[in-house]
């Protein structure tokens, strides 16, 4: 006799999403660390992996994960180095150096919305089946904030 099981996984995870943060003049200061940990102890993301990409004057191009960034932004970030898991291939991140400016850096940062994940298994629990997601680009938000603050809703 065959039992056909579904097995649930170990651990339910939240939609992924990642960001990449450009810093002209590679003016990198490290400012954003204190809200990323905010957002990881509220549980609200938990980060998967972060890559850094510097790009000189010439065109020369260094990829460093965290762990590697010299100097005050390096320590600012260890404690989110300690934590990745390297899921950006090199070939994801040449790809983002490859569009880069010379002298300008970016920060690429790959993360779970774990404010997602009970959520989610309410769907699953409840047989319910995604039928679409997305994002609203950032243009058309900030011209509905621009419109709300002009008749005075913001």
């Amino acid at each position: 006799m065959t039992t056909n099981v579904t097995q649930k996984p170990s651990r339910i995870m939240g939609p992924v999403d990642y960001l990449i943060v450009k810093f002209p003049g590679n003016k990198f200061s490290g400012e954003i660390v204190p809200e990323l940990a905010r957002l990881e102890q509220n549980k609200t993301i938990r980060i998967i992996d972060l890559a850094f990409v510097l790009k000189d004057e010439k065109g020369n191009v260094l990829i460093t994960e965290a762990k590697n960034l010299p100097g005050v932004e390096g320590d600012a970030f260890s404690a989110f180095a300690a934590k990745a898991s390297e899921w950006l291939s090199i070939d994801d991140i040449e790809a983002i150096a490859a569009v880069l400016p010379n002298n300008c850096s970016a920060a690429i940062l790959l993360y779970e919305n774990t404010w997602a994940i009970h959520l989610k298994e309410g769907f699953l629990n409840s047989k319910a089946e995604m039928v679409d997601m997305g994002r609203i680009p950032s243009e058309i938000i900030r011209s509905v904030e621009q419109k709300l603050i002009a008749q005075g809703g913001l």
